[in-house]
């Protein structure tokens, strides 16, 4: 089998001067370096260890300028945001990819990133699986008393696992975030948001409900379960409950071995796969999402009665679903950038009168059979058209029905 290469993208603290190297080889110790590994889907080899352990590396200065008080109130991951993705999304862009994919499926290369990743996830616990003895549990409740600024080695070394996979499985989806074309600006606190909350807050019946617990062996499942178990983050509690969070969710790892494999490999592994497959499920469909509002407004005659019609069937059932209006929005959007259309009374609009769209329909000469397809489309995009939408195309159909 020939062998895919994949890119494992390190940020560190400085800046310029970076450059791609030979696959297997590190660029730079410090600036934007760029690791280049032979993505094996059989197992795991020399070339992903040297990766994991260079990574480890990099993480241990990390951890070094880490106070007690950072790892015990959270801050340590307000921290982790600014150095690990700022200077990352400014290098890992769609360009980045076609370069070195040139041709591949989106598919293709994000199932590879996702196996490259809880390969990587996996080995790293190998080597901080020691720190998860039952003391480490009590040192952590002693952090930040009389010597706030001492970190204890066992927590250092602990610290050096749990920054590794939460850098790891955020830019694993961001990563994938990119592969989709799903546009993320970090630096805009409610994309930023969805990052955080797409990579680490996977209830059980998302897990459940997108199929990829089948992933996971089923002597495993029961591990996984109880890791995603805990309560789910709000999002305004900010930065530094995140990382209690994730410290806290962590302390699973001290645990009898997985036939005796330690969980922090264990745990390590398939949370990072789930991770993946549960950012794939999220962009791919919102990919899939901003696909159908691209092609109903290439394709659309009538853009301005296109949002109205497009407003009223979604406005058919009680409730919005979330696909419905993340297509009203990339509606309106590409209406404005490929039409020029803008149109006020729909943004102002509170409760959409069924009279006044077919008042705007009736005013419309010529073939309308764009605004009933595009209506179509729209209502099945969060599945299966209901009675109430079945009620609204029926009607638009045969107002659109003309001689």
């Amino acid at each position: 089998m020939t062998p895919h290469w994949g890119v494992m993208t390190h940020v560190m603290p400085q800046g310029k001067g970076a450059r791609c190297s030979r696959p297997g080889r590190v660029a730079s110790a410090w600036g934007v370096a760029v690791i280049e590994t032979p993505i094996d889907a059989d197992g795991e080899d020399e070339a992903d260890r040297k990766v994991v352990e260079q990574e480890r590396e990099e993480i241990k200065e990390f951890v070094k300028g880490l106070s007690a008080n950072d790892i015990k109130s959270g801050n340590w991951f307000t921290k982790l945001i600014a150095q690990a993705m700022n200077s990352y999304t400014e290098k890992v862009d769609w360009q980045y990819f076609q370069e070195r994919y040139e041709g591949v499926p989106a598919d293709a290369i994000v199932d590879q990133r996702i196996k490259m990743a809880a390969r990587y996830a996996a080995l790293e616990g190998g080597l901080s699986a020691g720190a998860y003895s039952a003391a480490i549990i009590a040192t952590l409740g002693s952090l930040g008393g009389a010597s706030a600024a001492t970190v204890p080695a066992a927590v250092a070394t602990m610290m050096v696992d749990v920054v590794f996979i939460t850098r790891l499985q955020l830019r694993l989806a961001y990563d994938i975030s990119v592969l989709y074309r799903v546009p993320l600006d970090v630096s805009d606190p409610e994309d930023m948001w969805k990052l955080i909350r797409v990579s680490f807050t996977i209830k059980s019946g998302e897990v459940v409900r997108e199929g990829v617990l089948k992933a996971v062996p089923a002597l495993v499942r029961p591990v996984i379960k109880r890791f995603y178990s805990k309560a789910v983050l709000s999002a305004a509690k900010g930065l530094p409950v995140v990382g209690k969070f994730l410290l806290q969710r962590n302390v699973i790892k001290v645990g009898i071995p997985v036939v005796g494999v330690p969980l922090a490999v264990v745990l390590n592994r398939y949370t990072t796969l789930l991770a993946g497959r549960h950012a794939q499920a999220v962009f791919r469909n919102e990919a899939r999402v901003i696909e159908t509002a691209e092609g109903l407004t290439k394709r659309s005659r009538h853009p301005q009665l296109m949002l109205w019609v497009a407003w009223l069937v979604i406005r058919a059932e009680r409730k919005i679903a979330d696909d419905e209006a993340l297509l009203m929005r990339h509606l309106v959007r590409l209406v404005r950038e490929q039409h020029e259309v803008v149109d006020e009374q729909l943004a102002q609009l509170v409760d959409v009168d069924p009279a006044e769209v077919w008042r705007r329909l009736d005013a419309e000469p010529g073939d309308l059979s764009d605004v009933v397809d595009a209506a179509e489309r729209v209502a099945t995009v969060d599945g299966p058209l209901t009675t109430r939408e079945k009620a609204v195309i029926a009607e638009l159909r045969q107002r659109c029905h003309r001689v």
